[in-house]
């Protein structure tokens, strides 16, 4: 029965106002029901902080709950709590005005201070949240009992800017709010809401871990099955009506490690990444303070296989008060850490109105440094004390982690000490920067690398002779991710970072290398005229002929400048979008090949030099090849070997 019913409007233009927060403030038409489980649960905790002070409000040990009712026929959707409930007058306080929060309204009331810890508990800061149903509701009904009143109030509107209140009665204190829902349109984001699959994907979704069960009643016609296994279509079918807690409640990061076991995390795990496998590590962070936050992090044990597609979309579950706010938030860690997976909880995350998005402030700088932090603590850990471990762990998200010394300064150092790379001294060995440095050589005073495609590439470049004859240790980096980290990472400890593939290298003691200098020029001025005949011939390719410190077998090289692109960097670079620059490089030869040593002779013995013409042409191919480059003139180069095969012949 109601009472006589009384027609409002809403304050502060919020005809205008209304039609604009249900067309343009949510982005999914799901959310509704997520707000609405927000009011339901700060309703609940409101109630049991007011009986703090007010016992007679709870006189019993009363099961609190959200409930959940659809009837598909007529299409309504009712949800319904035994919490505080309104009075009239807050009925038009809080709903009639939008954007009021009764939930923030208590806590400045309470200057964040309360006793207990119910308050702190509270989900709600907007009041918009329940004006979201308009997106899918025709007409909405309230029917509302504050807890120690006698009567209800009922509050009814079709979101046109005006609302009925009428006095009503209801059995219970707390609130029920029945949706008329709009009709099924997939295209326009109204699923079916009478569903009871999508009901409880939306509260598995957003919801799962508010803090009372959410109870989904269930009504199921019983059919009886003949003996031959047909239906029964005669008399009346049995309806069996049924109860079921659609959320788990209780997170797991809110409860002590030592209460959760591991097969509880690892299908946690499971749930939110979309894996078959258990997680290869677990990580379970607190900090309290000013500015309270949670997370549990998951190191997956396998590499997923969008890691490295730039398109791919990453980031944590975010949580505000254990709802759900974005499924995947990419602020909180670092693109370098993307293949971490896990939720992150915090009570005061500065969101925008709708609740769906983050806005920047120090809040956001201060969780990605905190979790930054204890990630790569959690890696130095694995690296001290589990090496092993941490050597799997490397050899599946080490090329993402590479992506971190260029991209994050303030933890470039510790990033820098988790690197370990592939050397000269063996296939499936790995070294860090430490540990390569305690085994350099006397008198040895750079770190030498080589980029390439593979191992194989390198190992048999001309460039690696010298190294391996003097016995120098080389690292050998195969990432494309590499090309960018030597650009980062130019020294450590305060030995510079030297490509073998670049610049002049000298080796042994400062007197050595003043010999071998010494050496180099005296043969370069003996055979400066062939050199320059060379340079003549081919230098539309290369921008210097010279004599080679670095070669002992080989007759020949290709190296660049210290500032030029390495050949890998230029593959690369060529196959994007307009490709690339293509650079000149240096020859270098080698002055105790046989091929060199009778090139000079001739040259210098004024007999006819033309077919030195085609030789230069031939070292210079021979020279891509080696490094596994394309040949600027394949063509070309196949005539010449041709014709060479057919005078030698």
């Amino acid at each position: 029965m109601t009472g006589e019913t009384t027609q409002f409007q809403f304050q502060a233009e919020t005809k205008k106002l209304l039609g604009l927060m249900i067309n343009s403030l949510y982005t999914d038409k799901e959310i509704f029901l997520r707000e609405l489980i927000s009011n339901s649960s700060d309703a609940i905790d409101r109630l049991r902080f007011e009986s703090l002070t007010n016992p007679e409000l709870l006189p019993g040990n009363e099961k609190f709950e959200i409930r959940i009712e659809t009837n598909p026929s007529s299409r309504t959707l009712t949800l319904s709590d035994n919490g505080l409930g309104m009075t009239r007058d807050e009925v038009i306080k809080n709903i009639g005005t939008i954007a009021r929060s009764g939930t923030e309204e208590l806590r400045n009331r309470m200057n964040d201070s309360p006793p207990g810890e119910v308050l702190s508990e509270m989900i709600g800061k907007f009041g918009v949240g329940f004006y979201s149903v308009f997106m899918v509701a025709d007409k909405v009904v309230l029917i509302t009992r504050r807890a120690g009143e006698k009567s209800a109030t009922l509050w009814e509107s079709t979101g046109d800017g005006h609302y009925t209140l009428s006095e009503c009665e209801r059995a219970t204190h707390g609130a029920s709010v029945t949706l008329h829902l709009k009709p099924f349109d997939t295209e326009n984001g109204i699923e079916d809401f009478t569903d009871k699959w999508i009901i409880a994907r939306i509260v598995k979704k957003y919801s799962d871990f508010v803090n009372y069960p959410i109870i989904f009643k269930e009504s199921r016609e019983e059919v009886e099955i003949n003996v031959d296994g047909t239906t029964k279509i005669e008399g009346e079918q049995a309806i069996t009506v049924e109860d079921k807690a659609l959320n788990s409640m209780r997170p797991l990061w809110t409860r002590p490690q030592a209460e959760v076991s591991e097969s509880e995390y690892a299908e946690f795990y499971k749930r939110i990444s979309h894996d078959w496998d258990e997680p290869f590590e677990t990580i379970l962070l607190k900090a309290e303070g000013r500015f309270e936050r949670q997370a549990l992090l998951f190191i997956p044990s396998k590499t997923p296989e969008d890691l490295y597609y730039h398109a791919a979309d990453h980031g944590l579950r975010l949580y505000a008060k254990r709802v759900m706010i974005m499924e995947r938030c990419a602020n909180l860690l670092p693109r370098y850490l993307r293949f971490i997976k896990g939720v992150v909880d915090s009570a005061d995350l500065p969101l925008n109105i709708s609740r769906q998005m983050l806005q920047q402030d120090r809040h956001i700088t201060l969780i990605r440094k905190w979790l930054t932090k204890k990630v790569l603590d959690r890696l130095a850990e694995l690296f001290g004390t589990r090496h092993e471990r941490y050597v799997q762990f490397w050899k599946r998200f080490g090329r993402a982690l590479k992506e971190g010394v260029g991209e994050d300064y303030d933890n470039k150092d510790k990033i820098v000490a988790l690197l370990m790379f592939e050397t000269s001294d063996g296939p499936g060995k790995l070294t860090t920067l430490q540990g390569y440095v305690e085994r350099m050589k006397e008198g040895q005073e750079d770190i030498f690398y080589f980029t390439g495609e593979s191992r194989n590439v390198i190992e048999n470049s001309p460039h690696l002779e010298a190294f391996k004859e003097k016995g120098y240790e080389v690292l050998f980096l195969t990432d494309p991710v590499d090309e960018l980290l030597v650009q980062s990472l130019t020294e450590f400890q305060g030995r510079k970072l030297k490509s073998g593939g670049k610049g002049v290298v000298w080796f042994g003691s400062r007197e050595e290398k003043e010999l071998a200098e010494k050496e180099i020029k005296q043969k370069e001025e003996a055979c400066s005229k062939l050199l320059g005949h060379f340079q003549e011939i081919l230098d539309k390719d290369v921008k210097q002929v010279r004599l080679s410190n670095r070669l002992t077998t080989s007759p020949a090289c290709l190296v660049g400048n210290e500032m030029d692109y390495s050949p890998q960097l230029e593959r690369l670079l060529q196959k994007g979008k307009g490709g690339g620059a293509k650079q000149r490089r240096i020859l270098e030869l080698n002055p105790k090949h046989p091929i060199f040593i009778k090139m000079h002779d001739h040259f210098g013995s004024g007999a006819d030099n033309n077919w030195l013409n085609d030789y230069a042409e031939l070292l210079l191919g021979h020279a891509f090849i080696a490094e596994g480059a394309e040949l600027p003139d394949p063509i070309r180069f196949n005539k010449l070997v041709a014709d060479l095969m057919a005078r030698t012949l």
